[in-house]
């Protein structure tokens, strides 16, 4: 068991891994994480797919055989998705169980092309927590406006949501509230406000637009600063009379999560997004490349206050060098979304054309 991943969980920051593949869970590499590096959950998104699919001859058989069934395009990847996440699923079952449903999470993103249809949006989180039939699978759904109601919705209808794609405190704000509502709800009809969220805040996404635009001690920082602004804004939330009238109804926070925490410039630490974000009552989903350098050179460093520290003041320093961070995040925010959109393309395009090959190879 790594010394410094434990200590990262015993103080209080849950460690998930940004990554899912076929062949991790075939070759035993995720049970490894689990037992030897505190890793408690996972998240995916069209990304990671695109890379595992692509890169990999491991889902090469299941493709034909679903080919050969009639499955195509979008149903043939959710089944595929939902073979991998089940099987982590249960591989983190026990976690979840003995955490009371606070751990043990994995994550299966609904069409980025739905990111702005509200409607099809909810249809879609429903049928696919359907489909996967574990307890432990968070849909996640972006916290764009338009994704806003349909967060609600879904936690009223009892699908836990990993809301994604937040930036800012604000951005943060809203799909708190959505999930709030949304349990308010179910209370308010007598059903169980126990319906589990997560809120992923994108970190690293931050600094690399501002690179070279402000002065290099302020390079590298506003993520962080935004991290500390948004866990002031959480902690301040969880604790306030609203959500404690939920808990007296057997209700629960919605937890924060840090997201994109690998670091993009190489003249930072690759531990940058994991040493600085140690805080109480949250989750730090890392790529596989920064969960092995945090392992092996990370530092558990003293908590997050619960009032964010210097944070805003930092976020300041930066808008006084001429960055304008409110409208940074919301084309942080668009940019996300249209990344995705084009990861889930690609993606496509690649079942399609694994699925053309066997068509072609006559189901070899």
């Amino acid at each position: 068991m790594s010394a410094i991943t434990a200590a990262l969980h015993r103080a209080g920051t849950s460690l998930w891994l940004d990554n899912i593949t076929r062949d991790m869970l075939d070759d035993g590499t995720l049970a490894r994480y689990v037992d030897e590096l505190s890793v408690t959950g996972l998240t995916s998104n069209p990304s990671i797919f695109n890379l595992a699919v692509k890169n990999s001859a491991s889902y090469d058989t299941a493709i034909a055989e679903k080919v050969a069934a009639g499955r195509s395009g979008e149903e043939l990847f959710f089944e595929l998705a939902i073979e991998d996440l089940t099987r982590a699923a249960d591989l983190f079952a026990g976690i979840h169980a003995r955490s009371g449903g606070v751990d043990g999470w994995v994550s299966l993103e609904v069409s980025p092309l739905l990111a702005y249809d509200t409607a099809a949006t909810i249809d879609a989180a429903c049928r696919l927590h359907a489909q996967a039939g574990r307890e432990n699978v968070y849909i996640k759904i972006p916290g764009t406006p338009e994704g806003l109601p349909a967060i609600q919705e879904a936690i009223y209808r009892g699908v836990p949501v990993n809301v994604t794609l937040l930036f800012s405190r604000e951005q943060y704000l809203a799909a708190a509230d959505a999930y709030l509502r949304g349990i308010e709800r179910r209370v308010e009809e007598g059903l169980s406000p126990r319906v589990c969220s997560v809120a992923s805040l994108f970190i690293s996404r931050w600094d690399t637009p501002i690179k070279g635009k402000v002065p290099a001690e302020l390079e590298n920082t506003l993520g962080i600063a935004v991290g500390k602004q948004c866990y002031r804004a959480y902690r301040d939330l969880i604790s306030s009379d609203r959500m404690a009238r939920l808990c007296n109804f057997g209700g629960s926070p919605q937890r924060l999560l840090w997201a994109s925490t690998g670091t993009k410039d190489p003249a930072a630490a690759d531990t940058l997004y994991v040493d600085s974000l140690v805080a109480p009552q949250t989750v730090n989903t890392m790529p596989e490349k920064t969960l092995l350098a945090f392992a092996d050179h990370g530092t558990v460093a003293p908590p997050l206050s619960a009032g964010g520290g210097e944070g805003d003041l930092e976020v300041g320093r930066v808008e006084r060098a001429g960055i304008d961070v409110a409208a940074l995040a919301g084309t942080l925010q668009k940019d996300g979304a249209e990344a995705f959109v084009k990861s889930w393309k690609e993606l496509l395009g690649v079942i399609d054309q694994k699925a053309s090959s066997v068509a072609v190879g006559g189901g070899r």
